[in-house]
């Protein structure tokens, strides 16, 4: 029995030596104690937490090389190969994790909001709810800085930019056509709904590589996700009808929306500066589809317009009106995915189709053109540690435009052009800490129309100078094809270049967000012709140039007043252009140099109501007058709106809506039309261009029939 016991306290005594104590102190990159972080060897139950100094102290019996696992919440995992026998008292610093809520995000040139935004800037909900927006997004995002109102266009202009100088993208892939149909000096709209969509990036400037063809800006609009319920919804409106639906099955969902528009009624009702022979009418409809597999999400989404109106246009130049007749027919098409395969690997995929016909009568002549557009994209992204993340990429883009322009006299004349674009990109984004983060990158395009190749290099930086406020740089260098209307006499152009500078400080907290951007672009090869109008025996060359500069403040605030959410914006803007026509470097038609908008919305618990109120000022924009020597010496009166809206809570699910925008009724000027020649004193005569009428006034009855009879429209409206 003794020699039984002596046996046992020898084992006891080994297995206790054969124990290792592993110690030290876990503290942050600058030398502060980690309380509570886990401290184990892996593959083992042995560890310890740290106290609250930092310090742990635990025993293993395994020996040589293991690895040392520290883990904590706001940290990166700490995974060494150590030497258990030398581990003592040594000292652990972990890093901290760059993917928590208040690490960096470099925000330079971009308002981004949706499901998975850090800040959010505009909301789909903020579309419909912006009193003067008419529920058109791009009505909205006139009201953030950047953005300039040219009322008789009706289209995105941003910092000193024409219209198509903005591109869109829907889940990634570009809409060659984002507009309705219009002709010259009526403003038109954007052609999808806004909550079909569950974020919107808005980029002012210093957009990532890769996004291509946009000297000024890029709007991308992504598709929701997931439906949370399926859902009916019934709108009855002084403009047309609307109707949606939305299914939901075990791994996939259908929203479909369709609605048909017709401004006969209301503008027998309410007066119209247009002389309509037919009014505005549509039909149009969306689809977003969606299935999930194990490792991505499938979505195609499909949207269909066919417009038509028929106007009677004054011209100074002629003693009659102008017969406009048009008719357009749109189609686009895209399906995409999103998901990971490999070793973590990200990818997104996809392809978009868009068709758009025309059919215009002007006078005793026709016009018919097509284009048909594609692009395919397909992007790798790739986290390869938890501070570096790594995107390349490559697209390609083809444009097919043909047009026949048939006179009364008889003469036909044809013209069009092919354009195929492809393009490749890399880009990294490295966070050197949570507070500080660099985003580096380039795209490489060839342009086969114009045998032409070009690479441009992009950059940001952000910094966090506190827990609430970041500062942020962007640059980058873009090119763009020269438009539709050069192309189709032409291919004997360079790519439009232009070059962004752009300095950002944002403060973000709980309920507030302000924003203040100050930048610099440096336009260069930017085309000019010889004669009055573009006309196919126009003499083009690439010797334009320009610049623009300024800054945009932007403050919104849905916390400080009960039941009162408001922000408002304020651009400044210098630039100067030569380009067109123009015979020196002036200041565009399109640029006024003050923008403000003020937009608030407030919830009336006793009357069920929401109201909502918008003003926007512009200051005068530059005309050019034939009767001065200087050109585009003239300027037009300030512009201003004051826009209404009202929503009325009927029932849970059915609302009554009111909006009537301009509500003053103040007659803003937006340019002059001068005549060709002048009269018998040696003065050329001019008119205005005006507004198409001096308020438009909207009543709307919303129903939404839903599984949990909660659901309404109060928040598209």
């Amino acid at each position: 029995m003794k020699n039984i016991f002596t046996l046992l306290f020898l084992m006891l005594s080994v297995a206790n030596f054969a124990q290792q104590t592993i110690s030290g102190k876990v503290t942050d990159e600058k030398g502060r104690p980690v309380t509570g972080a886990n401290v184990f060897i892996e593959g083992t139950y042995d560890g310890d937490s740290s106290d609250e100094e930092g310090n742990f102290s635990f025993q293993t019996t395994v020996t040589g090389k293991q690895n040392l696992v520290v883990t904590f919440l706001t940290f990166e995992t700490y995974n060494q190969e150590i030497v258990v026998e030398d581990f003592k008292n040594r000292t652990v610093k972990l890093k901290e994790s760059v993917n928590t809520l208040d690490a960096v995000v470099i925000t330079a040139g971009t308002f981004e909001s949706g499901d998975k935004a850090r800040t959010s800037v505009l909301k789909p909900l903020d579309i419909v709810t912006t009193a003067g927006a008419a529920g058109d997004i791009v009505g909205a995002l006139l009201t953030l800085p950047g953005a300039q109102t040219v009322g008789e266009d009706g289209r995105l202009f941003v910092r000193g930019g024409e219209a198509d100088e903005t591109q869109t993208y829907v889940d990634g892939l570009r809409v060659s056509q984002p507009y309705g149909a219009t002709t010259n000096n009526l403003p038109t709209r954007g052609r999808f709904s806004p909550f079909l969509f569950s974020g919107i990036a808005f980029s002012t400037g210093g957009y990532s590589a890769e996004y291509g063809e946009a000297l000024s800006s890029v709007l991308l609009l992504n598709t929701i996700e997931d439906p949370d319920q399926e859902k009916t919804e019934i709108s009855l409106m002084t403009v047309g009808l609307g109707l949606g639906n939305t299914q939901k099955w075990e791994k996939s969902s259908l929203s479909v929306n369709a609605s048909y528009a017709n401004l006969a009624p209301y503008q027998a009702a309410v007066p119209q500066a247009v002389d309509w022979n037919r009014a505005y009418q549509s039909i149009s409809g969306e689809l977003v589809y969606r299935y999930h597999f194990n490792n991505g999400t499938l979505k195609t989404y499909m949207a269909f317009d066919a417009a038509d109106f028929d106007l009677n246009q004054e011209d100074i130049n002629r003693t009659e009106k102008i017969r406009v007749d048009v008719r357009n027919n749109n189609f686009y098409l895209n399906s995409s995915y999103k998901g990971y395969f490999g070793s973590n690997y990200q990818l997104t995929t996809g392809i978009s189709y868009g068709y758009s016909q025309n059919k215009i009568g002007i006078a005793l002549d026709d016009v018919k053109n097509a284009e048909h557009a594609t692009h395919m994209k397909i992007k790798i992204g790739k986290n390869i540690t938890e501070r570096i993340k790594l995107a390349v990429g490559a697209d390609y883009f083809t444009t097919k435009f043909d047009e026949d322009y048939a006179q009364n006299a008889g003469s036909t004349f044809s013209s069009g052009y092919d354009n195929n674009i492809a393009a490749a990109y890399a880009e990294t984004n490295v966070f050197f800490s949570k507070r500080f983060a660099a985003k580096a990158g380039f795209r490489f395009s060839y342009t086969d129309l114009l045998q032409e190749s070009n690479l441009s290099p992009r950059f940001s930086l952000g910094y966090k100078v506190s827990d609430n406020g970041q500062l942020s740089f962007a640059y980058g260098d873009f090119v763009q094809s020269p438009r539709q209307e050069y192309l189709k006499y032409s291919n004997q152009f360079e790519s439009e270049k232009t070059a962004h500078y752009i300095l950002n400080y944002e403060y973000s907290k709980t309920g507030r967000i302000f924003r203040a951007e100050a930048y610099f672009k440096q336009y260069r090869d930017l085309v000019k012709y010889d004669t009055q109008t573009v006309q196919f025996d126009s003499q083009f060359n690439n010797n334009g140039k320009g610049f623009a500069k300024g800054i945009d403040l932007y403050w919104r605030d849905n916390t400080t007043f009960k039941n009162l959410e408001y922000w408002f914006s304020y651009s400044y803007i210098d630039t100067e252009r030569d380009f067109k026509n123009y015979p020196k470097e002036v200041t565009p038609s399109f640029v006024a140099d003050h923008s403000f908008s003020v937009v608030t919305k407030y919830w009336i618990n006793s009357l069920r109501s929401q109201i909502g109120l918008t003003h926007s000022f512009n200051s005068g924009r530059p005309y050019n007058n034939p009767n001065e020597t200087s050109f585009m010496n003239g300027k037009t009166k300030s512009y201003n709106n004051l826009s209404l809206s009202w929503a009325y809570l009927v029932s849970q699910q059915k609302i009554l809506y009111f909006s009537v925008s301009n509500v003053l009724g103040t007659d803003n000027v937006f340019g002059y039309q001068y005549a060709n020649n002048p009269d018998a004193s040696g003065q050329f005569q001019r008119r205005a261009i005006g507004q198409p009428a001096d308020r438009f006034i909207f009543v709307g009855f919303f129903w939404t029939i839903s599984d949990n009879k909660k659901d309404n429209q109060l928040k598209n409206l």
